[in-house]
C-alpha cells in the first residue's frame, strides 16, 4: 500500500498532463471538436423565446406521460423534442471554467490515485501501475459522456470522439504514474 500523501506529484502532474492536452484538443485542433455544435435554424428567434427563462436545465416539450392520451403521445413523438442547457444571461468566465476544468483532473487523480496506492505497492514495475491506473483513468475518462448519448441523445459521434479524449487522457494520467511511482 502506498499513501496518499506519497503520490501527491504524481497526482498534480498527471492533471496538468491532462489539462494541457484537453484544451490542446478542444481549442488548438478545429477539425476535432469544432463541428460538434450545430447552428439552430431561426437562431434569433430561437433566443428570443429563450430570453425570459432563467438559467438552468429544460426539457422541451415538458410533459407529464402518465396524463396524456395515447393520441397526445403520438403527436408528441412527431414533433422535435430538446434538451437544453441555458445561461441567460449568456456569462460565460472563461477564467473561471478553466478553473474547474483544472480541478477536475486533480479530483479524478486523486481517486485513481487512491486505488492505485491501495492495491499496488512501492516498487511496483512501470507496466503494471500504467495497466491499473489508465484502467481507472479509462473509467473516469472514457465513459463519461457514454450516458448523454443513451439518456440524453447525445449524437454518438460525438461521444466516440470523447471516449477517444478519455483514452488519451487515461493513458497521460497513466504515463505520469508509472513514470513517478514510489520506488
Amino acid at each position: 500500500m502506498v499513501p496518499l500523501s506519497a503520490l501527491w506529484l504524481p497526482i498534480l502532474v498527471s492533471a496538468v498532463f491532462v489539462f494541457i492536452a484537453s484544451n490542446i484538443m478542444w481549442m488548438a485542433l478545429p477539425f476535432w471538436h469544432h463541428r460538434d455544435y450545430g447552428k439552430l435554424p431561426d437562431e434569433k428567434n430561437v433566443l428570443a423565446g429563450l430570453s425570459a427563462a432563467k438559467s438552468g436545465q429544460y426539457m422541451v416539450p415538458s410533459v407529464d406521460w402518465n396524463k396524456m392520451t395515447p393520441e397526445e403521445r403520438e403527436e408528441m413523438q412527431r414533433g422535435p423534442m430538446a434538451l437544453l442547457l441555458l445561461r441567460n444571461p449568456a456569462q460565460f468566465s472563461m477564467g473561471k471554467s478553466m478553473v474547474l476544468w483544472f480541478l477536475y483532473p486533480v479530483v479524478v487523480s486523486f481517486f485513481v490515485a487512491y486505488l492505485a496506492g491501495h492495491t499496488l505497492p512501492a516498487g511496483t514495475k512501470y507496466l503494471q501501475v500504467f495497466r491499473v491506473v489508465g484502467t481507472a483513468g479509462f473509467l473516469a475518462y472514457g465513459f463519461r459522456s457514454v450516458s448523454d448519448g443513451i439518456w440524453h441523445g447525445k449524437p454518438w459521434k460525438v461521444v466516440f470522439k470523447e471516449m477517444i479524449d478519455g483514452l488519451i487522457y487515461c493513458l497521460l494520467m497513466a504515463g505520469a504514474f508509472g513514470w513517478l511511482w514510489p520506488r
